[in-house]
């Protein structure tokens, strides 16, 4: 293990479970978020067993399971209320040794901050420029000041400046033909399931029950890009009137300014490397994609685990980044390309007779038909980090 000194730009989920990897093998590390406050804003989301697995190598998985709730029971509808699938929680806990879980955005973010010690945290400045001719070293400019690292992880983002720097000629985020607008509910709602998507023509409404009763909700609707709605809950009651309960409950009990509203961007193109010198990208700012899978957060989370082995075993840091390309670089571009086009099958299908079929097909495919394609992103043997405790085969 090479001991060592990071600066991590962003203070989201990616970049502080870094954070929390590079702590865990005996390095110093620095967060640094241009927000001046964190104000823990953000949805719901879910986390698959990847997600979970990652968390417990990062050392806080029994927290994360202890705030979230268990998805057992869901699976997808159409708008009349009529079920396609249905999603078998208990199987893949079976399988897996964990359900997914639901926890609020807010919530996991602040497990993950309240894990580091608020020293290593920086906010209200913004990194401007990152220096990598010295060998071996980073010079990161943040604010007025310098600071020297052996490593940057660029956490900044699907919008990430960083990469623009280390990759010109990349064409940067795409529209993904879809927005999205999403909100947790006020008060508590009666939720007969733990999970559920319906899927219309262009239009994907979907639920996750958290522990206290209340539910995040979201709507992805194919859009141009930048339209916005005066009023924004108005317009989902209105686009969803007569979709199957419980979504005018859901939108009954929401506040018009709870209500989130943002563009999806995804990396059409994928990046040649995650890694340039001593700088590595993690999360968004390395494979954005689309949220059809639920598996945003879990890449994520999977990149700072693997980060943080590969550091704590690789003889030298150009190693262990060398690895982390290597190991994470196929993986999270195949999950983003199989987010894609779940999207094009899903809630973003217009033509009445692909609806159709697409409809068919999953009423009479077999429960582990579902089953197995979670499996196929969310089966994820973590690394091991050594001294832990945590130490997985």
């Amino acid at each position: 293990m090479v001991d060592g000194n990071a600066v991590v730009v962003g203070g989201g989920i990616g970049g502080l479970a870094a954070a929390l990897g590079l702590r865990r093998i005996g390095w110093e590390v620095t967060v640094v978020e241009r927000s001046p406050v964190l104000d823990d804003a953000g949805a719901g989301i879910s986390l698959h067993a990847n997600g979970i697995r990652a968390l417990d190598v990062l050392g806080v998985g029994d927290a994360v399971r202890e705030a979230a709730r268990p998805q057992y029971t869901g699976g997808t509808r159409v708008p009349g209320g009529g079920w396609l699938s249905r999603m078998d929680g208990a199987a893949l806990e079976r399988t897996l040794g964990t359900p997914i879980v639901g926890i609020r955005r807010s919530v996991l973010h602040r497990l993950l901050r309240a894990a580091l010690p608020p020293e290593c945290l920086v906010t209200g400045a913004e990194v401007t420029a990152v220096d990598r001719a010295a060998p071996g070293r980073v010079r990161v400019a943040v604010g007025d000041g310098t600071r020297d690292a052996d490593l940057v992880v660029a956490a900044d983002g699907v919008r990430s400046a960083i990469r623009a720097r280390l990759f010109p000629g990349h064409p940067g985020p795409a529209y993904s033909g879809a927005t999205v607008l999403r909100a947790v509910t006020d008060v508590p709602v009666g939720l007969a399931s733990d999970f559920e998507l319906t899927w219309g023509h262009g239009a994907e409404f979907g639920h996750i029950a958290f522990t206290d009763g209340r539910a995040e909700w979201h709507a992805v609707l194919g859009s141009p890009p930048g339209v916005r709605y005066p009023d924004a809950l108005a317009a989902m009651r209105d686009r969803f009137a007569d979709w199957h309960d419980p979504i005018p409950a859901l939108l009954d009990a929401t506040r018009p300014d709870a209500v989130l509203h943002h563009d999806i961007h995804e990396l059409v193109a994928p990046l040649p490397s995650f890694v340039a010198g001593r700088v590595a990208l993690l999360g968004d700012a390395a494979h954005a994609m689309t949220p059809h899978l639920g598996q945003g957060a879990c890449q994520a989370l999977e990149d700072a685990a693997t980060l943080a082995a590969a550091l704590a075993s690789a003889p030298d840091p150009d190693t262990a980044l060398t690895r982390y390309d290597v190991e994470r670089r196929p993986r999270s571009q195949a999950v983003a390309r199989a987010a894609r086009q779940a999207g094009r099958m899903g809630g973003q299908l217009t033509r009445p007779l692909a609806v159709s079929v697409r409809n068919t097909v999953l009423r009479l495919a077999p429960s582990r038909v579902a089953v197995g394609a979670i499996l196929r992103h969310a089966d994820w043997t973590p690394p091991s980090l050594p001294g832990t405790g945590h130490e997985v085969a």
